[in-house]
């Protein structure tokens, strides 16, 4: 491809609303231009990029038995009504109404469709088992887009979804996707982590997410050593000594009875604590460390027929432990849950935030309340002696002990893991933080879909039973900025050589010169001919500009003509390694195609 045919907008600096170095380096490199807060159009050299990305995962698709399938983007609201999340997937939902005044959604995701359509189509064992999958543009209105492509309102994506009869063949063909899944990111060049994950609005019995993060290590590092951070909103928890790692949404947290003496049970007292609110300004006062306070936060469900009337929990943690709101969800099941604001807790215990506790506290108002959990994270239980507020304001209480003062209606692991804690799996002290960005998510959904839709299929008895189902799903997009995440310097993005837009950047110093001219050329057409991508910089610009924007682009390979080494040599730059040597004309296919399975390796 001639430059001066190419549409190539690069630019010198990026936009000033780009928040990580991906979204910069896109816009710089002529890939992406946006239109509107997390909504992007893509420009020839990102698509590029980007259809390399969906053939890859395309070919591992199709070699463990994927059918591709194009689904609509914009569905009924009847089959989402079916399984409830017309209701409960919130206000990411994007919904309009025809000129009819039916009810529809942009796709978010497909379950409940590729579920509509198996159930009609497919009815006995015999057709099992199946897993259709689609590449398609999803929809979800962020409250804030950020991060470039990888958090945006519009985004390309491919979702698979598998049917089977038992849950046997279900598992054995989540291992299939979760193989090929790998495949597909070591083909793209990533370093990646396969991680425990909560599985959110779309449910199911278990998760895994392929998280980016920045390694130097082999492709599925979850035992390294070192993972320095990377721009994106996930946080990881794994152990540097075992295999373990979690979303912290997901990571189980350990409790271990100390072996010590455990200290006598003393008398409640009530303590004066004038103005003293927060933890940190309690444990100061009373000069006692947070670990002995019981945090008391207050958790709200508005119920869906009366918004001002919710369910209350009030849920008690240690004083230097987090709530995991995902975890409390998942173990109240419950999908609309929020902390409640000062000036409704007032309104429900007339007691001032900051002094509440677990001991007597009542309800006053119940006009706004439909029912009332004393709910506990597990920590509390190893809480001798504790304090916390005395629902009055102004005074805090000591020497609370679970059960003899105090009863929670439920008990469950609720909290953040965090650094101090043992890793949930080997027990060592060895765990780590780190950031990633998520590019692909595998469920095992049993038959929550196929249940609630009455999705069934006749058995070898003929018996209806209700398919059991997978569902798999892979940021295409994500995977671009991904992959630029992990591969740049301060000149510009490097790609690996499976996905970038062009395998060389053929470069003339002088393309008026006709002993450069003629070089470059004859160059070019037995490139084209050995089909090596080239994107041939044939524009009347300075050297300095071609070499920027070769840099910029992150071609694997560049090839500089000029006076200086013809008439015999030409210069071949590795664009990872920085590294040039001098090859000949006959010899650059093979210097070429070395190098790119050399670089594949690295």
């Amino acid at each position: 491809m001639r430059l001066t045919k190419f549409y190539l907008p690069t630019l010198r600096q990026a936009p000033s609303d780009c928040d990580t170095v991906s979204a910069k380096l896109m816009f710089r490199a002529g890939m992406i231009r946006k239109l509107s807060s997390g909504i992007y159009e893509w420009l020839p050299l990102g698509l590029r990029v980007l259809k390399k990305v969906e053939q890859i995962i395309r070919e591992e698709m199709d070699k463990i038995g994927g059918l591709e399938v194009w689904l609509p983007h914009l569905l009924p609201k009847e089959p989402w009504v079916e399984t409830g999340r017309w209701y409960v997937y919130g206000d990411e939902l994007f919904r309009l109404k025809d000129r009819k005044g039916a009810e529809f959604c942009l796709s978010p995701t497909a379950e409940e469709i590729i579920t509509s359509l198996v159930r009609n189509e497919l009815r006995s064992y015999r057709q099992l088992p199946v897993m259709f999958y689609q590449f398609g543009t999803k929809f979800r209105d962020e409250i804030r887009p950020r991060f470039g492509v990888i958090r945006a309102k519009e985004f390309y994506m491919k979702d698979a979804y598998s049917f089977h009869k038992d849950e046997t063949d279900a598992e054995e063909y989540y291992t299939k996707v979760v193989d090929a899944y790998s495949k597909i990111f070591k083909r793209c060049g990533l370093k990646f982590l396969i991680v425990e994950a909560t599985t959110g609005p779309i449910g199911g019995k278990f998760s895994h997410e392929f998280m980016v993060v920045r390694t130097n290590n082999t492709a599925n590092s979850s035992q390294s050593k070192n993972i320095p951070e990377i721009a994106g909103e996930e946080t990881i928890v794994y152990c540097s000594y075992c295999n373990y790692a979690a979303n912290i949404e997901k990571a189980e947290c350990s409790y271990e009875i100390s072996q010590n003496i455990q200290p006598e049970k003393l008398p409640l007292e009530e303590v004066y604590t004038p103005n003293k609110k927060t933890v940190e300004e309690v444990s100061l006062f009373l000069n006692e460390p947070p670990e002995k306070f019981i945090k008391t936060l207050v958790y709200v469900e508005p119920l869906p027929e009366n918004k001002n009337v919710h369910n209350v929990y009030v849920v008690l943690v240690r004083g230097d432990y987090e709530i995991n709101e995902t975890k409390l969800k998942e173990k109240l099941g419950v999908h609309n849950i929020i902390l409640a604001d000062n000036n409704l807790v007032e309104q429900i215990f007339n007691v001032p935030v900051g002094f509440l506790g677990p001991i007597n506290l009542a309800v006053v108002n119940i006009s706004v309340v439909n029912k009332y959990f004393l709910v506990a994270d597990r920590s509390v239980e190893y809480i001798v002696n504790g304090i916390s507020g005395a629902n009055k304001k102004d005074f805090h209480i000591k020497n609370i002990n679970i059960y003899r003062d105090f009863s929670p209606d439920i008990i469950e692991d609720l909290r953040n893991i965090t650094l101090s804690d043992p890793c949930p799996k080997c027990k060592s002290k060895s765990l780590k933080f780190s950031k990633g960005i998520e590019v692909g998510h595998t469920f095992k959904l049993g038959t929550k879909y196929s249940k609630s839709m009455n999705a069934t299929f006749l058995d070898e008895n003929g018996k209806e039973q209700f398919y059991v189902m997978g569902c798999y799903g892979i940021g295409v997009s994500r995977i671009v900025a991904a992959a630029i995440e992990q591969s740049y310097d301060e000149d510009g993005i490097i790609w690996y050589p499976t996905i970038a837009p062009f395998s060389v950047y053929l470069l003339p110093i002088d393309y008026k010169d006709k002993e450069i001219k003629h070089t470059t050329d004859k160059i070019y057409d037995i490139l084209t001919k050995n089909n090596i991508e080239v994107l041939f910089d044939d524009r009347d610009e300075r050297p300095g500009v071609k070499f920027k924007d070769a840099d910029l682009i992150g071609c694997p390979i560049r090839i500089t003509v000029s006076k200086k080494t013809l008439p015999d040599n030409v210069e071949l730059y590795i664009r990872k390694t920085k590294q040039t040597k001098m090859v000949t004309h006959q010899d650059i296919v093979k210097e070429i195609t070395a190098t790119i399975e050399l670089l594949k390796q690295i």
